[in-house]
């Protein structure tokens, strides 16, 4: 996350009004609650994880063992589980 000073790109008067509240402190201004992403959006990492699952969920249909997927995808029996087993 970089910062940037307030004084770039805040008016004055805004400025004045939020140091009756805080001064020389760090805040985070979150973004709208309309424009969050889920984690992994931006990145890809999101499909990356759903497409690993959507496979282990076909070879577990297939008849793969818990054992066997999770030697092949280098996760354990539970997390395994939980996704084989999640609707």
């Amino acid at each position: 996350m970089a910062y940037v000073k307030a004084t770039a790109i805040l008016p004055e008067k805004l400025i004045s009004e939020i140091q009756k509240y805080v001064q020389g402190k760090t805040i985070y201004i979150p973004k709208p609650e309309p424009s969050h992403q889920k984690w992994g959006a931006c990145s890809g990492t999101r499909k990356l994880i759903d497409d690993r699952n959507a496979s282990i969920k076909q070879a577990f249909k297939n008849g793969k063992t818990i054992n066997q997927l999770s030697d092949e995808y280098h996760l354990s029996n539970e997390t395994i589980k939980k996704i084989v087993y999640s609707k």
